[in-house]
């Protein structure tokens, strides 16, 4: 029989107490393991270096403020799949860590199966988001984006690529004049101010469509698996009878 390789686990965490409660709740797990434990970047990039790892949990200290220390930070740990936790976690930090490269964000307060399963998920390539971090958005989002005209939509969709007004132009054989009316439509339909909220937004709603896929599959499956238990049932019913 081969011996299963568990999934290696690295941890940057400013509390103590909170990285032991960590690589306690792993060590009762038979597919993930704790490597180690850092309580500085510093020191998180000199063991990654030594003992690489599948996934890294951070504190969302190392990565509060964007700019050059973050950066450093996310490229010296791009061997590894980066789960960003924290107590408090808004929206448009969830979305910029995402659009950073982090593949999972948690809060502190979610559960340990949560914990878990958002392991398990980034090591198996995955994205992971919680999602009381977008349950807002999903109601606040979908009617302002379907009001959009076909035109509309494609300008938006460029501009989410993160596209200028000139390229948008270019891309759609209209005039700029034309791409920054198109914008002031969408502006007021969203109510989305500025070009960053809107990439901010498509970001968001792919995230999200991400997550329904994945709830989507895991109701199939667990359908199945229901589908499967009901003539087992029946089949010990009949047996005690």
């Amino acid at each position: 029989m081969k011996h299963q390789m568990k999934t290696r686990i690295g941890l940057c965490e400013t509390q103590p107490a909170t990285a032991e409660g960590i690589r306690s709740l792993l060590a009762g797990t038979s597919d993930l393991e704790c490597r180690w434990s850092a309580g500085s970047a510093a020191m998180a990039l000199a063991l990654l270096r030594q003992q690489p790892v599948d996934v890294l949990l951070a504190d969302k200290t190392y990565l509060s403020i964007p700019g050059p220390e973050e950066t450093h930070f996310l490229e010296g740990v791009r061997s590894a799949a980066v789960v960003v936790w924290s107590q408090i976690l808004s929206e448009p930090e969830a979305l910029r860590l995402i659009h950073a490269g982090v593949r999972g964000i948690l809060r502190k307060s979610a559960d340990l199966a949560t914990v878990l399963q958002c392991f398990r998920t980034v090591a198996e390539g995955g994205t992971w988001m919680e999602d009381s971090v977008f349950r807002d958005a999903i109601r606040l989002d979908r009617p302002a984006r379907t009001s959009l005209t076909a035109r509309e939509r494609q300008v938006l969709e460029l501009v989410e690529q993160g596209m200028r007004n000139k390229d948008i132009a270019d891309e759609l054989g209209i005039r700029p004049g034309t791409v920054k009316i198109h914008m002031k439509h969408i502006f007021e339909k969203t109510g989305v101010h500025g070009r960053y909220g809107l990439a901010l937004n498509g970001l968001r709603q792919r995230s999200l469509l991400a997550m329904a896929r994945t709830h989507e599959a895991l109701g199939e499956i667990n359908g199945e698996f229901g589908a499967l238990r009901e003539p087992m049932r029946e089949t010990r019913t009949l047996k005690a009878s």
